[in-house]
C-alpha cells in the first residue's frame, strides 16, 4: 500500500504559497490508517518503550494508536494552558516570535524510554522542544516518528542525535 496516495495536497493553505499535507484522507480509510500505524511502530517493537509522547494535535491521533499497538502508555504534549495539573514548559522559535509546548510535571519519570510522535516533521521546532522537555524531566528519548517529513525544511537537523523514522519523505515543496 502506497500511503502517499492517501495524502491530499491543499494549495495555498493556511496561506498563499504553502502546500498543506492533509492527512484526513488517510485517517478516514481504515486500511491506510492501520497500515500507517503499523509501519510507524515497526522500528520500536523490540525497544521496550515505556511511553509514547504525542504532540498536539495530530500527534495525538498517531501517538495514541501507536501506544496501543506498542502496549504502552500515552502522554500528551499540549499548547500552553491546556493541561489541568502542574506543567513544565519549553519554548521554541517561530518564523516571527515564539511558541511553547507543555506537559504535566509528573507525566515523565526519570530514566523512562520515550518515543516522540507527530504527524509531520517540518522545521523541527515543536519536535525539538518536545524532546528537550522530555529530557528536562529525566526521560530518555529513544526515537521520533512522523508520518510525513518535509525534507527540504531540514527539521531533522534540529533533533540532534535522536533517531528519526518517517514513512513519507517529501523532497521538494
Amino acid at each position: 500500500m502506497e500511503l502517499n496516495d492517501f495524502i491530499r495536497d491543499v494549495p495555498d493553505f493556511p496561506k498563499p504559497g504553502i502546500i498543506f499535507k492533509d492527512i484526513t484522507t488517510l485517517l478516514k480509510d481504515p486500511d491506510a490508517f492501520k497500515e500507517a500505524v503499523h509501519q510507524l511502530c515497526q522500528p520500536y517493537r523490540k525497544q521496550n518503550i515505556d511511553q509514547v509522547v504525542g504532540i498536539e494535535s495530530r500527534g495525538f491521533i498517531f501517538g495514541g494508536a501507536m501506544a496501543m499497538e506498542l502496549d504502552t502508555g500515552f502522554i500528551p504534549m499540549r499548547k500552553p494552558g491546556k493541561l489541568p495539573a502542574e506543567t513544565e514548559k519549553e519554548e521554541y522559535a517561530l518564523e516571527y516570535g515564539t511558541d511553547a509546548i507543555e506537559v504535566h510535571r509528573d507525566a515523565i519519570q526519570p530514566e523512562v524510554k520515550i518515543l516522540v510522535v507527530d504527524d509531520l516533521l517540518a522545521t523541527g521546532g515543536t519536535a525539538a522542544a518536545s524532546i528537550r522537555l522530555v529530557k528536562k524531566l529525566g526521560g530518555s528519548v529513544i526515537g521520533a516518528a512522523f508520518l510525513i517529513e518535509l525534507c527540504f525544511l531540514n527539521g531533522r537537523e534540529k533533533l540532534g542525535d535522536v533517531p528519526v523514522h518517517t514513512l513519507i519523505a517529501c523532497e521538494s515543496e
